[in-house]
């Protein structure tokens, strides 16, 4: 079950806001797992022993984290067996396949035998609710805050359906005041539901629509598409992607808000950005938030020097990588973001940002160019699609449709702008300054039903990111 559907809005969104409202507020946490196990449920019907693995996450690491508390010299050992135990089923589940693929990459070279891959099917969300259990049992280990005593608070908290699938991801700290107290009220409600509306809107009417382009490219294939589309293709997946992303947060954020929390926004209008630096300050700002403060600053950060620094942020960049996925491009994407970062350290960054129209050039070529990286995990194809987006470079092509972006254009012109109008802080500034209005909920209605026709029609797509 995913947000933009018309079960989640009219079936499961509606009971559940029921029973959470109505339950005395001591049982609030019970009816917030409760809840949140059905929704995960309802998308792993073909796999239920994946409910019995975020159960056990749940389990082990309450257990774990008691422990600590209850024995404090042995708290690294516990510490220890957790992230081997949360790490090894992310591992098992998402990288073990491509482990072995580079096994016997290096057993061919030995003419030795091969290890068929197990091609286990990945859980939804695992991820995520890895990176948010093992944020909190560091924390714990750090003395940051006691060892959650209630076993129904932690499952709350790890398991609640608003992030639960695909983020953002919540560290027990951020919300372990209102795990235990929070006040609901109808003005909360009403605004989370705006807030929801709005993200629904991003990702039914934008991502969902111009995911097309992209998709139309994908059909042709990237031999036969000409230089200006392989252009408008990828700047139509440059869109998709982050309506697509954006749109499933701000309904996170909206949900989150409709059940009394305040969850932390993922993204900043990334593409105004004028260095890649900045940019990743913008963009899945809780994964980064992570990553920096459970992986980078344990490393050393910035403190250690700039031989040490440079290598640091290859450590992250190439982890970051490989948390998206299992295949080869993604390690390519990570480390390429690692080299423009790195160069942007030594000086580059300080020249974009006073000279701002520079900046912004250097990022609408740069941005879209790494989503391709990103996005065609097949090295082969992607090194043809490059010769598309450059026809300088070497290499084979077949039949090119020369003005196959002028019809695609005349289809997809209004709503790229519309895209692009998105990506600026203009309709964001007007939505806060006028969802209160009359004009602004007769915009949010319009959005709504928009939003439910194109679900009706079949006109949706599964959010990108639930496949990480």
């Amino acid at each position: 079950m995913v947000f933009s559907s018309l079960e989640f809005i009219f079936l499961f969104l509606p009971a559940f806001l029921l029973l959470y409202f109505l339950v005395p507020a001591r049982f609030k946490n019970a009816a917030l797992f409760l809840g949140s196990m059905v929704f995960y449920s309802l998308g792993t019907l073909d796999e239920p022993i994946y409910i019995l693995l975020i159960l056990a996450a749940v389990g082990v690491n309450y257990s774990l984290a008691i422990f600590m508390n209850r024995w404090p010299g042995a708290k690294k050992l516990f510490l220890v067996i957790g992230l081997i135990y949360d790490f090894g089923w992310l591992f098992l589940f998402k990288y073990l396949d491509f482990f072995l693929s580079g096994v016997n990459g290096i057993l061919g070279i030995f003419g030795s035998g091969k290890i068929e891959p197990v091609g286990l099917i990945l859980p939804i969300g695992i991820s995520f609710y890895t990176f948010q259990i093992v944020s909190y049992l560091i924390d714990v280990y750090r003395g940051k805050f006691p060892a959650e005593r209630s076993i129904i608070d932690l499952g709350a908290y790890l398991t609640m359906y608003p992030q639960l699938i695909a983020g953002p991801i919540v560290t027990y700290a951020e919300v372990k005041e209102r795990m235990k107290s929070r006040t609901l009220s109808l003005r909360a409600l009403i605004s989370g539901l705006q807030v929801f509306i709005f993200g629904l809107g991003l990702k039914v009417l934008l991502a969902n629509q111009v995911a097309g382009l992209w998709t139309a490219l994908s059909t042709i294939g990237y031999e036969s598409v000409s230089t200006p589309l392989a252009w408008m293709g990828l700047i139509a997946f440059t869109f998709q992607i982050y309506f697509d992303f954006f749109g499933y947060s701000l309904m996170a954020v909206g949900l989150g808000r409709m059940l009394g929390f305040q969850f932390p926004m993922n993204f900043r209008h990334p593409y105004l950005s004028l260095s890649m630096t900045e940019f990743w300050r913008r963009w899945h700002i809780t994964l980064g938030s992570w990553f920096r403060e459970y992986v980078y600053i344990p490393l050393g950060g910035s403190r250690r020097g700039r031989g040490r620094t440079v290598l640091n942020l290859l450590i992250v960049w190439l982890l970051t990588g490989l948390w998206h996925g299992a295949h080869l491009n993604f390690l390519i994407w990570g480390f390429v973001i690692f080299v423009f970062i790195a160069i942007e350290k030594v000086g580059l960054k300080d020249r974009l940002d006073d000279h701002r129209a520079l900046g912004h050039i250097y990022m609408i070529i740069l941005i879209p160019l790494t989503w391709a990286i990103f996005q065609i995990t097949d090295l082969s194809q992607l090194g043809l699609f490059f010769t598309r987006l450059f026809p300088f470079l070497p290499g084979e092509v077949g039949v090119i449709y020369e003005r196959d972006f002028i019809r695609y254009g005349g289809e997809y012109g209004i709503l790229l702008l519309a895209c692009l109008l998105f990506c600026t802080k203009l309709p964001y500034k007007l939505f806060s300054k006028g969802h209160d209005t009359i004009w602004g909920g007769i915009f949010l209605l319009a959005v709504f039903w928009a939003s439910v026709y194109c679900m009706y029609m079949g006109m949706n797509d599964p959010f990108l990111y639930f496949r990480f």
